[in-house]
């Protein structure tokens, strides 16, 4: 279980990076039914499993929290095998529930911002911002979406389709480039957050220039996310490269691809974030 949660981790099969963390933690109950011979052994155990998930996506801040808080709760506060595996099943659920509760009250106080008629642009995939619009649309709010594709995995895609299901949302899907363009229509650039660390929003690739031009045109930038990805100390982002095959098929001579995951943008740039604590304004 654990295995597999690390390879589907490391092949981004999950997009939202608080349901990644929720998976990870989880994916720790497989540990229960495994036998020890001491606490030592377990713990041991433990601590490797929380860091090879941690390993398997080290940009991921929600990631990296999630696996520390339960080694932390763990290690060190039990005299038995049996009483180890019942404080971690406690933790796992804890964890659990305290992203889970994050992301649903990150996405209440999004929807409280929304205006009946509002227009917005958003990028990448964010499940905290796709329930916040689905609260406020059940609430009757009527709202237009302007989606980019999130080149080149596309996550704006799967946006798109998803909100094509909201009642009171009007779709339009739109190739990255193309922002710019549509941008002057919008009210407010609304989009999710991988971490926020050292004044830097990390975000996925194409966030920096979608913000910077909105910064130019006079269009608000709302960022969503749980505080537990607005990071204190303890945690130094590391950006990943993905395959050169996402971005070409055919083979290349004599050319380099480069491929981020994530790229950088000064908070000052920034309106506003939005999480489960409230909305703080920059």
């Amino acid at each position: 279980m654990i295995d597999e949660t690390i390879e589907e981790i490391r092949e981004m099969q999950t997009h939202s990076s608080s349901v990644v963390a929720v998976k990870a933690t989880e994916s720790l109950s497989g540990l229960l039914d495994r036998d020890y011979a001491t606490v030592d052994e377990f713990e041991r155990d433990l601590e490797h499993n929380t860091g090879a998930l941690r390993r398997a996506n080290p940009s991921h801040a929600s990631l990296h929290n999630a696996m520390r808080e339960v080694a932390r709760s763990v290690v060190g506060r039990a005299d038995s095998v049996e009483s180890a595996k019942k404080i971690t099943r406690s933790t796992i659920e804890r964890v659990v529930e305290d992203i889970e509760t994050g992301k649903r009250k990150a996405a209440r106080n999004l929807a409280d911002t929304f205006e009946d008629g509002e227009t917005f642009l958003t990028h990448d995939y964010s499940s905290t911002v796709l329930e916040g619009i689905e609260l406020a649309a059940s609430e009757g709010i009527h709202t237009t979406a302007y989606v980019t594709e999130a080149r080149p995995r596309y996550l704006g895609r799967k946006t798109v389709r998803t909100l094509s299901e909201i009642d009171r949302v009007d779709p339009h899907l739109m190739v990255d480039g193309a922002s710019g363009m549509f941008l002057p229509e919008c009210d407010r650039v609304v989009i999710g957050m991988d971490c926020i660390v050292d004044e830097t929003l990390y975000n996925r690739v194409g966030t920096f220039p979608l913000i910077a031009t909105a910064h130019h045109l006079d269009v608000p930038v709302t960022v969503v996310g749980s505080s537990t990805k607005i990071i204190v100390d303890g945690f130094a982002f590391e950006n990943e490269f993905r395959s050169a095959s996402e971005v070409m098929l055919e083979p290349t001579e004599g050319i380099s691809i480069e491929n981020p995951a994530y790229d950088a943008t000064p908070v000052e740039l920034i309106e506003e974030v939005v999480t489960d604590d409230g909305v703080h304004e920059f």
